[in-house]
């Protein structure tokens, strides 16, 4: 499959239409659908005038006067007053893709990657041990992508109730802050393994001053500092409105146009910069000079440099494509706020999630399951089980246990398996 026909459907609901502003600084969160806040001294939305039309317009929702025409009532839990939100949105919250489709897929990736990166956990921690970078960074990465698998039961119940959420607005933040905390978590350590297999394969010597433990130990670190803080805005607001129209209250899906502050200007451009952009072009960088490296190194056979060649692409692949469509999305909002906001943008918003979820499932495969040393090491370890199971000497299982062990302290770390 091209990956043109991954992103052409996704980004050509985006590029359709953009995020907007007004001169006094109210703007649309690129990541739910737009509500227009109107209090109750208004006039319905149904009957208004010429009059109520300008004062729309002049708040900076960028409505027309055909999208105000089609605007639906709903009620603010905490205000007196109601929310307009568009005919397409409606649509869509009761649409068979958000209350279908969507959770079906999560669903899919909950029993799949779950216990992928269980078991991956449990080798690094039980029988690698993180003795060496590059099974640090990837024990955090399994850990990152546990904890995003965890989470989506709570999405699931979610969008199967008609995007109807039951758990009070603390845990839809808390909810939506880790789910998007443990998916830049992923992205950036990602880069990180790139970078620690870039210094082995290109500076091995020369490298080894910073290929340490405690290195990478801060560096993981730091990720997921950075990443609590890069999210903190999402916990510190709203994310739930009650919807009268449809009796549901949505979760991080509708938020109050004329409530998000003037900084998320500069605030989401830049999240998506530090947390997508530049890992992606370092992460690049790395692989294809890793490639480079390979391809001039003398391996000893060609069979090992031709598979060491295909992991590295199908990993930078699979960060381009679980990845790059939410990111771009995300961004094209903020590129040209001159034009009307599109309900349709969030669709793919929402659709790139899906795609971008299935990373968790893909990431260990391809770092530790997808080794051919762990291959043999899960092979050994079954194998000496049922050995066990029918010895019938003392004797026996001590020589066995003896060979097992000192095979494990040979195992060398995936990260290793490119060089």
């Amino acid at each position: 499959m091209h990956i043109y026909t991954v992103f052409g459907p996704l980004l050509s609901l985006a590029l359709h239409n953009f995020a907007c502003s007004s001169p006094n600084g109210s703007l649309f969160d690129p990541r739910t659908f737009s509500g227009q806040f109107v209090s109750f001294h208004d006039d319905p939305v149904e009957y208004l005038d010429l009059s109520a039309l300008d004062t729309l317009g002049e708040s900076g929702s960028g409505l027309s006067l055909e999208q105000v025409l089609v605007k639906k009532e709903v009620h603010h839990p905490k205000k007196e007053g109601h929310y307009i939100v568009s005919e397409e949105a409606k649509e869509f919250l009761q649409g068979r893709l958000a209350t279908l489709f969507v959770p079906t897929f999560y669903i899919l990736v909950f029993f799949v990657s779950v216990p992928l990166n269980l078991v991956a956990v449990v080798m690094f921690v039980r029988y690698i041990r993180p003795r060496k970078p590059a099974v640090i960074y990837m024990l955090n990465l399994s850990c990152a992508d546990l904890f995003f698998g965890l989470l989506l039961p709570f999405k699931i119940s979610y969008h199967y109730h008609g995007n109807n959420w039951i758990y009070g607005d603390w845990i839809c933040r808390t909810v939506t802050a880790a789910f998007y905390c443990n998916m830049y978590c992923s992205v950036l350590l990602i880069c990180c393994i790139g970078g620690d297999r870039f210094l082995a394969v290109v500076y091995p010597i020369n490298s080894l001053t910073w290929r340490s433990p405690k290195t990478a130990t801060s560096v993981c670190i730091s990720i997921w500092l950075l990443a609590l803080v890069g999210v903190a805005p999402l916990f510190f607001s709203t994310q739930t409105v009650y919807l009268r129209q449809l009796d549901i209250t949505t979760c991080h899906d509708i938020q109050d146009a004329q409530k998000l502050q003037s900084y998320y200007l500069y605030f989401f451009p830049i999240y998506a910069t530090v947390f997508f952009f530049i890992p992606l072009v370092l992460t690049v960088v790395f692989y294809v000079r890793i490639v480079q490296a390979l391809t001039e190194a003398n391996v000893e056979t060609r069979s090992k440099k031709t598979r060491a060649v295909v992991m590295t692409i199908l990993v930078l692949v699979m960060f381009i494509v679980c990845f790059t469509p939410t990111n771009i999305i995300l961004m094209v909002h903020y590129v040209q706020l001159s034009h009307v906001s599109s309900d349709s943008s969030y669709q793919a918003y929402l659709l790139s999630l899906c795609i971008g979820s299935l990373s968790c499932c893909i990431d260990p495969l391809l770092y530790y399951f997808g080794s051919s040393q762990c291959q043999r090491q899960v092979l050994f370890i079954f194998g000496r089980r049922r050995r066990l199971g029918t010895s019938s000497t003392f004797m026996t299982q001590s020589t066995r246990s003896s060979g097992y062990n000192s095979s494990i302290r040979k195992v060398e770390t995936v990260g290793n398996q490119y060089t």
